[in-house]
Parts: C-alpha cells; structure tokens; sequence
C-alpha cells in the first residue's frame, strides 16, 4: 500500500515508518522539515506544514491512506486550538485530494479507566498531561463527527514509551486495558504493529480502539 505518515519526526511516527516498511509497504513521510527524515528506500519524505491545506492536500494525493502522529509544536499556549486547526486542514486537505482513510494516532485521557470515569480524571492522573490529554478528547469527538471519511483512533495505554517489538498485545475499545496489576503499558514499536495491522485489515473504521500488554 501507499501511506503517508504525518509528524513523521516524532516517536510515533519513527515507529509507524520502521512496521510499514518492513511489510512492503510505500510510505511518504510528512513533517515540518523532510530534511529530518533520513533517506531511505521505500520513503519519500515531503516537507509540510499542516496548516497549508493546498500543499497537504498535493502531498497525499494518491494515497491509500493517511497515518496521523503530528502533534503542535511544544510549548502551545492553545493545544486544542492547534489540534482543531490543524486536523480542519488535515480533513479538508483529505477531501481535496480524494483520499478517504485516517488513522490517528490518539492519547488514553478519553479512555474509560474506571465505570463513568475516565482516565484524565482519575486521582493519579499526571497534571503535565491533562492539557493535551483533554485536547485528544476533544480530537476524538471531532472525529465522530466526521462521516464522509473512513477514520481510526488509536488510543495507546496509560503508558507509551521507547521499548521493543514484540507483536503481543490486548486490544479493547473505549476501556482502558490493564493488566492483573493495573498497570498499562504499551511500546510505540509495538503501538506502531497495532496500527499498521489496522491499516491492512480494518475493523475499527469509524471507531476508537486501545491497547496493552
């Protein structure tokens, strides 16, 4: 397949590149600076910015699919904002190009920790991630919105972080999956796995779903 994977710089998108090309897939790898992106074969990086609807929408253009990690720069006075404007772009950009599947890389705040409680809010939720964990929130319910475009959100566990593929993993719906202990955890190689594979098979079009060991 075609993919182009958005914010291809960060740690989400790094993994997301490394699953896809080792499945033979062809990937174009989005950022805000394609000079950031090794050169490797199987991946034409592109140089652009989000907010630029036209040349987004030339990027993907011919695509099967659009793989989004980016995230606002640090240090946004407005997460949300940036998250809306920039997903506005990204949509109507998808549009224009005629590309109708989004995969997004999505945050565990909106995930169901305990019954009618969510995870943001639980007592020892870190205050560090509230602000872009209720921008995720806010992300997911704009893209239930959304019906004339294929979309997945793809909530990680409690936990993300650099670690090693292993392939083996739970997956769940809007509930966070915890292990026997409490604990919920998930590498970015093996979020990357999940994601890839729902890029081949589908089964979560138009819905959320989580992981974790």
């Amino acid at each position: 397949m075609k993919v182009a994977i958005l914010g291809a710089t960060g740690r989400g998108g790094k993994r997301m590149i490394d699953e896809a090309l080792s499945r033979g897939h062809q990937v174009t790898a989005i950022s805000r600076s394609a000079a950031e992106q090794p050169a490797r074969d199987g991946v034409t990086g592109v140089s652009c910015d989000i907010a630029d609807t036209a040349a987004l929408a030339d990027a993907i253009r011919g695509h099967d699919a659009v793989i989004a990690t980016w995230r606002p720069a640090p240090g946004s006075d407005d997460v949300w904002g940036a998250i809306k404007n920039g997903f506005n772009s990204l949509l109507t950009a998808m549009r224009e190009a005629g590309v109708k599947r989004v995969m997004v890389m999505g945050g565990a705040g909106s995930l169901e920790y305990s019954p009618g409680v969510l995870n943001i809010d639980r007592p020892d939720f870190p205050e560090a991630w509230k602000d872009g964990s209720r921008a995720g929130t806010q992300q997911l319910d704009m893209l239930r919105e959304v019906s004339d475009l294929e979309w997945t959100y793809l909530s990680p566990a409690h936990e993300i972080y650099e670690g090693e593929r292993t392939g083996t993993f739970r997956l769940g719906g809007d509930q966070l999956v915890m292990d026997e202990n409490g604990d919920s955890k998930i590498s970015f190689e093996d979020y990357a796995v999940a994601m890839i594979d729902e890029l081949e098979e589908p089964k979560h079009t138009g819905r959320r779903f989580t992981l974790a060991y």
